[in-house]
């Protein structure tokens, strides 16, 4: 007979005596449970202790997550949280250095949980660890010299403590003084500095930034991009991350008014506050540095770094959104004179006629003329052209870089299709509103950044305009593609879906430079689009008749099987989950992978990201699978119920899953990316005898059913396949064919 589902049984331990196995009843009191438990050891004042986990997160039981102790954990009785932060309040204010420097060390062990640091903060304990870090500093000014490791070691474990207490979102980051900002941005601004205490600053920096507007205020005007481009040319690529995640939380912080600063501005980059270079990203010194440092330096970009450059790319793209949505003024005489210079570059117009009636007539007929040349729907007024949003005005000042900084190209493309039939001309201003909506479309301008997507290309931080260069490259591609299938006007949206397809295939190869994503799309013409398009629709149509169908029905489950076997060896591999924290970007990781015999659940926190699977025995929590009630996706998931950042993120929600299990619990996993996400829900599904509904199994089927059917097909090359089996022969009229071997 099964125990009952509220017994757990545990092991307890305490210092100096022996481990005691114990059956908790969920049913009672936390607190008579912790008055047995000190009965059995004899302890008075039972309410001075509490239990918490044995294992390396400390984290105390409480009322609220009792339900999450499984039978085997291994529990400690230890201080109750408040007795732990009374103590701690006046350790760390002890004049002894080498007490205060193990207090806070303790103190920014215990501070990653939120029982303790509710306790903590209720003393005023961020108070006092503000003041140590405004006044403490100076008062052992005078000791650093003799005393560096240890002064070092100090200001590190109070600003861990301080960042993870106000990691609990307890605390307004609205509350802290100018004075206290000014301090952390002096360790920032400092050339040589413990790389503990930089990094804590700048994550530190890069939560007030995102948490509080009038800290970003005070924040903007302490630190600037001069200070910041020194911890860029290191090569600590942690430091390097937290410096890039602090210039992309002032950047999206920014207010409108700031981001329009213009990217040929003559003041030094290097002495402005970063709310007044708000398109600072495009500038010249900060991209190289970049590039340099960062993207090509000899080492692997990791996760965190990939995320932070996808976020930097993302807000570049986002400085073209008001242009983006931006109607041209039919009547604005500046805008009217982008389209006089574009028609200017093109044909070289002489100069104006004199102002008599005969003169205008012609000069109106001419400028329609030329209009039609260039490719404008409206030939008379051009201008209307670009009403429509997206793209609005930022498709005129792509034509116009074009002209100006690739004349050639541009006066080659008007030309050409200017001296064609009517129909088989390629209309460059039609082209180039189409194709710059499209390109907005592709980069998802506008959007925000997802929290979890990683997807940055290195082409974009080789050049000041990348936008525009890639942009030009496009559009001399578009007037290529067009030439090759000798389109016509009413052929216009088909090249554009080809050009889509073309740009979309070189973008996933992830090339380093824009060269290279010439050349990729060199690779791609439209003969070779119609070579994959023709293999792709060949593998499809060949599939279709009768007999490949049954085939197909036949071989299917035994194909399903393959999938479900690969999907539980993954589980059984495990995978690492990031937590994701609205309030400040920090890696905090936990693993959980599936026991072989398919019968357990094991997962856990880690302090880092593992390198290689994390062995069964270092993940302390269980959960078996025969415990599993159902497995939820997306808005139905309990962690994207709960108000916050990531409810509003689309990408987020896509990726979320959730296992829910006995009465109200339930343990929540957001994928690092869409193909863990198919591969986890595919392997649970499974598990719980479901289909596996993927996107990622289908297309697996798909392609090993492809390959079966054509390995088993092999033999019967250039043989037609009946669409119906051959008739079944008559009988023989007798059987004296038939001999008797005996």
């Amino acid at each position: 007979m099964p125990p009952p589902a509220d017994i757990v049984k545990v092991a307890i331990e305490w210092p100096g005596a022996y481990p005691k196995l114990m059956e908790i009843d969920q049913k009672k009191p936390l607190s008579a449970i912790i008055k047995e438990v000190c009965d059995g050891w004899s302890l008075a004042n039972h309410e001075y202790f509490a239990l918490q986990h044995a294992d390396s997160s400390n984290f105390y039981i409480t009322e609220k997550n009792r339900n999450e102790i499984k039978n085997g954990t291994i529990l400690r009785l230890t201080t109750s949280p408040a007795q732990n932060a009374h103590q701690l309040h006046e350790r760390i204010q002890s004049s002894s250095m080498d007490a205060k420097l193990e207090a806070l060390k303790d103190l920014a062990s215990l501070s990653r949980d939120v029982t303790f640091a509710q306790e903590f903060i209720n003393l005023d304990g961020i108070s006092l660890l503000t003041q140590m870090v405004e006044s403490g500093t100076e008062r052992y000014q005078k000791l650093q010299k003799i005393m560096k490791p240890c002064f070092g070691d100090m200001l590190s474990f109070t600003l861990t403590a301080f960042v993870e207490l106000m990691d609990h979102g307890i605390v307004s980051w609205d509350t802290f003084s100018v004075a206290f900002i000014k301090k952390i941005a002096s360790f920032v601004n400092k050339s040589a500095i413990d790389v503990s205490i930089l990094q804590r600053s700048l994550a530190i920096l890069e939560s007030m930034v995102l948490n509080s507007h009038d800290l970003y205020q005070k924040v903007a005007q302490e630190i600037t991009i001069g200070q910041l481009i020194p911890h860029l040319q290191g090569t600590d690529q942690e430091i390097q991350t937290y410096t890039i995640a602090v210039i992309n939380a002032l950047f999206l912080k920014a207010p409108d008014e700031k981001r329009q600063v213009g990217v040929e501005s003559s003041v030094d980059i290097l002495d402005c506050p970063l709310t007044e270079m708000a398109n600072i990203l495009a500038q010249k010194q900060l991209r190289s540095i970049i590039l340099t440092h960062v993207i090509r330096a000899q080492r692997a970009i990791n996760n965190e770094m990939a995320h932070q450059l996808y976020v930097l790319q993302v807000l570049t793209f986002n400085l073209l959104e008001d242009r983006m949505m931006t109607k041209m003024d039919p009547q604005d005489q500046a805008q009217r004179d982008i389209i006089f210079e574009l028609r200017r570059i093109a044909f070289d117009a002489e100069s104006e006629p004199n102002n008599s009636s005969g003169s205008m007539e012609k000069r109106k007929s001419m400028y329609t003329r030329d209009y039609k040349k260039l490719g404008f729907i409206n030939h008379v007024n051009p201008a209307m052209d670009f009403t429509q949003t997206p793209p609005g005005m930022l498709a005129l000042d792509n034509m116009l870089y074009f002209a100006k900084h690739h004349q050639d190209a541009y006066i080659r493309i008007v030309l050409e299709n200017s001296s064609r039939e009517d129909k088989h001309e390629c209309p460059f201003g039609r082209s180039s509103i189409e194709l710059t909506k499209m390109l907005c479309e592709i980069l998802k301008v506008g959007e925000l950044p997802s929290e979890t997507c990683n997807d940055f290309h290195p082409m974009f931080f080789t050049h000041d305009r990348s936008f525009e260069e890639f942009f030009c490259i496009c559009i001399q591609l578009l007037n290529k593609t067009w030439k090759e299938m000798r389109a016509t006007s009413e052929d216009f949206n088909k090249v554009m879906q080809v050009v889509k397809e073309q740009v979309m295939r070189a973008l996933t190869t992830k090339p380093s430079s824009l060269d290279q994503f010439k050349s990729k799309l060199q690779n791609l013409s439209y003969t070779e689009i119609l070579k994959i398009r023709q293999s792709e629709r060949m593998n499809q149509e060949d599939f279709q008749s009768r007999p490949i169908l049954e085939l197909k029905e036949k071989i299917q489950p035994e194909i399903l099987e393959l999938i479900k076997q690969q999907r539980l060896n993954r589980l059984v591999e495990g995978t690492c989950f990031r937590k994701l924290n609205c309030r400040r970007r920090q890696d905090k990781f936990w693993y959980c992978r599936l026991s072989p015999n398919h019968k357990v659940l094991h997962y856990g926190d880690l302090e880092e990201s593992p390198q290689g699977e994390v062995p069964h025995d270092s993940l302390q929590d269980k959960l078996p699978v025969a415990d599993i009630k159902a497995v939820v996706t997306g808005k139905d998931c309990p962690h994207m119920k709960e108000k916050g950042a990531l409810k509003q993120n689309k990408e987020v929600l896509e990726l979320a899953f959730s296992i829910l299990y006995d009465s109200n619990c339930q343990l929540n996993f957001i994928a690092p990316d869409k193909h863990e996400y198919c591969i986890w829900t595919d392997g649970l599904n499974a598990l719980l005898g479901k289909d596996m509904m993927s996107d990622l199994t289908r297309n697996d089927l798909d392609t090993l059913l492809s390959m079966e059917i054509k390995l088993r097909l092999l033999d019967l090359e250039n043989i037609q396949i009946p669409d119906a089996p051959p008739p079944i022969p008559k009988e023989p009229s007798n059987y004296d064919f038939v001999y008797d071997c005996n």
